[in-house]
């Protein structure tokens, strides 16, 4: 397949070429990286006055093909690491970052991450030197990778989180204009599968019981929380699951977290 590392809004790059497109497979995102990127960096006291910077890249997000892009681009020439770029002291800079992966894996389009990154490394990548592996003696740096992982595992197992990745009939917002509180929450669906709520909670303030939307009544298993103490978080969290009634669920938000609801009836 192909990837065309395009930053223009020039149309059809990942059209086929018989209906007039380029024909490339998929396109970079450009837009995603550097709006979701300013957004994360801002102190999360900020943040309310700059929603839109989230929820504008769904205006297109269907445009293409696309692929998320946290490229080398983004950790050389004196950019520093993902990690050195969220705000707040080291607990928070890990929370923020913990939070945004989830938030990234649960946004429509195919995720790239540049090496290094998946346990968050410190310094800035270098062509000159080995990635610092020994960094995963600690244990938020190891609460990051084992995060990574299992993103990946449950993106590739949950259909409705890949099914329809660049089709807008794969996405649906549950929560867009909580700026206030700076909560976001959507759902994500594929046919034949079971939908799954993505809430993103970008405050230090957890969040409980905070009433989420929800389109069938019944059990949402929690398949993800970025606060877990698995990965080095709080460990708040709604106990395996929540209950949703007349179309909605109250739910526990933790704190600079991210967190995945599936469907289970």
């Amino acid at each position: 397949f192909t990837i065309a590392e395009e930053s223009t809004s020039w149309p059809g790059v990942s059209q086929p070429v018989h209906e007039g497109g380029l024909g490339f497979g998929f396109k970079w995102n450009m837009g995603f990286m550097h709006d979701t990127l300013q957004y994360m960096q801002r102190d999360p006291l900020h943040r309310k006055h700059h929603h839109g910077e989230i929820n504008f890249g769904l205006v297109y997000a269907f445009s293409e093909n696309f692929v998320l892009p946290l490229s080398h681009d983004e950790v050389v020439h004196g950019k520093g690491s993902l990690l050195t770029k969220m705000p707040g002291d080291d607990w928070q800079q890990f929370a923020n970052l913990r939070a945004y992966y989830a938030f990234m894996w649960g946004y429509p389009g195919k995720k790239l991450l540049f090496m290094g990154q998946e346990f968050a490394q410190r310094r800035e990548w270098s062509e000159a030197r080995a990635l610092d592996w020994s960094l995963r003696d600690n244990r938020n740096h190891e609460g990051v990778r084992n995060l990574v992982r299992d993103l990946n595992q449950v993106y590739r197992d949950k259909p409705a989180l890949h099914g329809r990745d660049c089709e807008g009939e794969g996405f649906e917002w549950l929560i867009a204009d909580d700026a206030a509180n700076s909560v976001f929450a959507w759902l994500r669906k594929s046919p034949g599968a079971k939908p799954v709520a993505i809430i993103a909670n970008m405050t230090p303030i957890a969040r409980a019981p905070y009433r989420i939307p929800l389109p069938h009544d019944g059990r949402w298993c929690e398949i993800i929380n970025s606060d877990a103490r698995d990965y080095a978080g709080s460990g708040l969290g709604n106990l395996g699951g929540v209950v949703a009634k007349d179309g909605a669920a109250w739910v526990c938000l933790p704190p600079l977290a991210t967190i995945m609801l599936e469907y289970e009836g």
